[in-house]
């Protein structure tokens, strides 16, 4: 027999403690861990969520061995609760900064190799223009990015695409095709474009295997049969470049990593022509159905313009 309840009566029951601590075990996955983190005693959160299980009636977890899962339910409390939240501190952030934008905080989430050089300039830029903003910037795996802004830790992801999540919004894309590069003065730099075979010949650094631009490296030797020994393998990317700026040989990327050592002539850049060097997108990523504080939605169109392809080797390859 269905359960007779007023909708109404049923949304005015959902406290925002109750919500609170609700949240705190989703992403905590224990009641231990939720209640450390709000300075209570598990057996009170247990209760808050007890409670909102029984005002709607159905389990909000998968109560598990080593933690707790959201279920269905929970999982559609929890996305309804993150975006309250959001919508709250946009509601404070446009108050606080009289849609002036005199105050308010940016929060970004971003691959690693966009966070060395890339956002950093732009947002040096953006707050030349703008110097009550905050900014605050975390660097995290492709897949996490995504999970960042799903879960409402970071207002825009920038990182690299994959296949397509519920709840995403992607805002901007462009394509990231592979690019070897280069010193100046290496013996391929007269090239703009060079095939693996050419490259086939020098020292070369690469990426750990996780890496996307390694992936498609990968698959294009894996096609032609070609086998590299990298000389160095490191995940940081800084470690890559300055491999190939003292002469180490040559090492792949995409072009924003690399963007401004190509403008100020410390690299040179040349695609790699093999078929699916090109399979890999930029996007920039928001909260679908979020309404975004006035100081971010200006950053967003700010940083939308600045990630359009400026290099030579860029434009020959999009023509």
């Amino acid at each position: 027999m269905q359960s007779k309840r007023d909708p109404a009566l049923t949304a005015r029951g959902l406290q925002d403690t109750a919500l609170r601590y609700f949240l705190a075990v989703v992403r905590s996955g224990s009641l231990s861990e939720a209640a450390l983190h709000l300075n209570v005693t598990p057996s009170a959160v247990s209760r808050q969520v007890a409670a909102l299980e029984g005002l709607l009636d159905v389990p909000l977890f998968e109560r598990r061995p080593r933690g707790m899962v959201p279920s269905a339910a929970g999982e559609l409390l929890a996305a309804h609760v993150r975006r309250a939240e959001l919508e709250a501190d946009r509601v404070v952030s446009d108050i606080q900064g009289l849609r002036g934008l005199r105050r308010g905080r940016v929060r970004i989430g971003s691959s690693a190799g966009f966070a060395l050089e890339f956002l950093p300039q732009v947002i040096a830029e953006f707050h030349g223009l703008y110097p009550g903003l905050q900014f605050h910037l975390q660097t995290a795996s492709p897949a996490m990015v995504g999970t960042l802004v799903l879960h409402g830790d970071v207002d825009l992801g920038l990182t690299y695409s994959r296949s397509a999540e519920q709840g995403l919004q992607v805002v901007h894309r462009q394509p990231s095709p592979v690019l070897a590069i280069m010193r100046p003065d290496h013996p391929l730099a007269r090239h703009a474009s060079v095939t693996l075979a050419q490259m086939h010949g020098y020292p070369i650094a690469l990426p750990e295997p996780d890496n996307t631009v390694r992936q498609l490296f990968d698959i294009g030797c894996n096609e032609r049969r070609l086998v590299f020994a990298p000389v160095l393998t490191s995940n940081q990317f800084e470690t890559l470049t300055s491999f190939v700026l003292h002469g180490g040989g040559l090492s792949i990327s995409g072009e924003l990593t690399v963007r401004g050592r190509l403008a100020r002539g410390e690299l040179h850049a040349a695609q790699i022509r093999e078929s699916g060097m090109r399979n890999r997108s930029i996007e920039l990523q928001t909260l679908a159905g979020r309404t975004l504080p006035e100081g971010v939605a200006t950053f967003l169109e700010f940083l939308r313009e600045r990630l359009a392809p400026r290099s030579a080797v860029q434009r020959r390859g999009a023509a």
